[in-house]
Parts: C-alpha cells; sequence; structure tokens
C-alpha cells in the first residue's frame, strides 16, 4: 500500500500537513524584512545562510486577515520545482505517514464547479483531526507574474530584484509592530543566527532528524525509524510488568505497546500525562510505541555537524548517544535508538 510521510502543523485552529519530501528545513521565525512590491501574502523575506528567501504568510493566502506573530511561530522552507520560500506557521506538531488511499482528493458540495484555489491537494483523517493536505506548488503559481520571482539575490546585492508584480502594497509594513522590545530582541538574534550557520556543503549526504523532548531537553533521532507521532489515548496498563513498560493502546486497530526509554538515558521516568505523546517506530520486526514530551521539528543534518559528547556534560548514559548537535540556540543529543531498543533492556522476556 503506497504511502507518504507529511509534516502536520497547526494554522490557528486548523491542521494542516505539507509533503515531507518537499520540506527543507524548519524553525522559529525570525524578524523578517517586508517587501512592499511583493504580492500581498508574501509578507517579507529573510537572509538564510546568504539566500534571500520569499516567506509566505498562509493566512493573507487563504484569504484570512493578517495575524499578529509570535515568538513560537515557525517557518517551513519548502522546495517546489525551481522554488524555495519559506511558509508561516504557528506549530509544527508532527510527522504522519498516510496512505494514498486514506486520502481524499476532492470533497462534493452539490454544485457545479469546483474550488479555483486548489490549495488543498486533499484531505486525511489523523485521530481525531481532519488534516488540509497543501499543494505547495499552486501556492505560489496564482501569484499575477510568478514568473518574476527569483531567489538570485544574494547578500552582497548581486541583485536581481525578488520579483515584480501588479499587486503592490501601499505603504511600509513593520515587522511584528506589538512586540515588546524583548520579543524583538529574540526574533533579531534569530536573523543573526541564520545570517551565520554554516552553509550546508553536501545537502545529499544529510540526514532528517526529528527533535523530541524529553524532560525538558531536546533530542534528535534518525527519522527513518519513526513512522509516525501520535497522541496517548486510552492506555492499558499491562499487569507484573517493569515500570518503563506503560501499557498497550489501540491505535487505528493495531494494539502497540508503550514503552518509556529514560531509564536508559539515566532520566527519571515520567508519568504519562494528557500533553503526552507516543512516537511508533518501526525497527526490524519490532513495532513499538515510544512515550515523548513533544516532538518539536524535523531538520536535515549533516554527519558533519556532528559533534562528540561532551564528557561529564550530564548524567545521561552517554552509551546510547551517536553524538550532539546544535539546534538553534541550544544542544541536543542525537540518540542510538535502535540500540536503546535492541541493547537497552527495555525488552521483557516473556520466558523469564
Amino acid at each position: 500500500m503506497e504511502s507518504k510521510q507529511y509534516i502536520i502543523f497547526r494554522l490557528n485552529a486548523a491542521l494542516y500537513g505539507v509533503e515531507a519530501l518537499s520540506v527543507q528545513e524548519i524553525f522559529f521565525l525570525p524578524e523578517l524584512t517586508p517587501i512592499v512590491e511583493a504580492p500581498p501574502a508574501i509578507v517579507g523575506a529573510l537572509n538564510l545562510r546568504g539566500e534571500i528567501l520569499p516567506i509566505m504568510d498562509l493566512q493573507l493566502r487563504f484569504g484570512y486577515e493578517l495575524e499578529e506573530y509570535r515568538l513560537t511561530d515557525s517557518i517551513i522552507v519548502l522546495q517546489c520545482q525551481r522554488f524555495r520560500f519559506g511558509i508561516i506557521v504557528n506549530q509544527v506538531l508532527e510527522v504522519q505517514t498516510i496512505s494514498i488511499n486514506k486520502i481524499t482528493a476532492e470533497l462534493s458540495y452539490g454544485q457545479e464547479g469546483t474550488n479555483s484555489s486548489h490549495f488543498v491537494a486533499g484531505f486525511a483523517t489523523v485521530g481525531t483531526n481532519i488534516v488540509r493536505l497543501l499543494n505547495p506548488e499552486n501556492l505560489i503559481q496564482f501569484f499575477d507574474r510568478v514568473e518574476a520571482f527569483t531567489l538570485e539575490e544574494t547578500v552582497e546585492g548581486k541583485s536581481k530584484e525578488l520579483y515584480t508584480s501588479r499587486n503592490s502594497f501601499k505603504e511600509n509594513r513593520v515587522f511584528c509592530p506589538n512586540a515588546t522590545p524583548e520579543e524583538r530582541a529574540i526574533f533579531q538574534e534569530r536573523v543573526a543566527s541564520l545570517m551565520r550557520q554554516p552553509e550546508i556543503p553536501n545537502v545529499i549526504g544529510s540526514r532528517p532528524i526529528a527533535v523530541i523532548g524529553l524532560n525538558n531537553e531536546y533530542f534528535g533521532l534518525d527519522l527513518a525509524a519513526v513512522r509516525e507521532f501520535t497522541d496517548i489515548r486510552h492506555l492499558q496498563p499491562i499487569p507484573c510488568c517493569p515500570a518503563h513498560i506503560l501499557g498497550n493502546m489501540n491505535l487505528r486497530g493495531e494494539i502497540l505497546t508503550l514503552i518509556d526509554i529514560r531509564m536508559v538515558l539515566n532520566l527519571p521516568i515520567a508519568n504519562v500525562v494528557t500533553a503526552s505523546k507516543a512516537m511508533v517506530v518501526y525497527l526490524d520486526d519490532l513495532v513499538v510505541g515510544v512515550m515523548i514530551d513533544a516532538v518539536f521539528d524535523v531538520i536535515y543534518l549533516n554527519p558533519s555537524q556532528m559533534m562528540p559528547v561532551p564528557v561529564a556534560a550530564h548524567s545521561m548514559n552517554d552509551e546510547y548517544l551517536q553524538g550532539t548537535a546544535l539546534y538553534g540556540e541550544t544542544m541536543m543529543c542525537i540518540l542510538d535508538l535502535p540500540k536503546i531498543l535492541l541493547q537497552g533492556g527495555l525488552m521483557v522476556d516473556e520466558q523469564a
């Protein structure tokens, strides 16, 4: 059964998905430079390691009013044919694998004609929610004179205009005018960070990494081992099992055993709370759910960006870490998930 991976994100109260193969980077929203000549939905641009990247506000693109930006907003960088652009979202939630035959391509409203925008390529049900799956190509194809877009401008100012359009703004805009001085400082720090990050020399060698949270710390792990992230619902305890075996949950008819890997990492075992999530891991013939606090991001990490685990950085069991890497302004440990699951003493021997 053919399936695709989608990055699920929240925009206002709605859930959207975009195919993971089109996603190149995700980072928190920095201050944007407004471009008065841009189409209305292009609210600005940023310097991403020397590349001037146009940023689209999906709210405006969908015809809604502009909302105030927040520090917790993120930008998803999309590659679409020869264009790269960013979209502003409220929160990146998870990666979901969705079967093609579970996607409803078009809704019938009992009326003649179809949606002229075609921003939404289909609808899928994830848990109890309906997710709108976006078509990135159509997000950029319906601007007037979109052919004038170019991403070749550099920080040195060699310059082609980002684009021209008949839809010009009538007045200059200021990014996030109601931000406090402290918030503005953080937005500007992100600008500086994105400018100075080293250019990835070989994207082909990079691997997708899911950034998760455990005990208020950031961890990265190979996304290839993750089938999906999901909320924890109706957990059924299993009698006579150690504390790290949290119980069974019914995931769309599949009984999934949920475990807590914190003991392997020398972290305190936590109780399952309402906000906890499960990371469904597929490893060889093993399918298991791993409880996490949150999934923050999906990034591409080149092996050259990996660093050794600092000696005495913390009391974590370094045997199960592949290294460390920068994540924004902090450091995250990269987990060796196969080793944790297969050699960490988590499995219960039923014959014992």
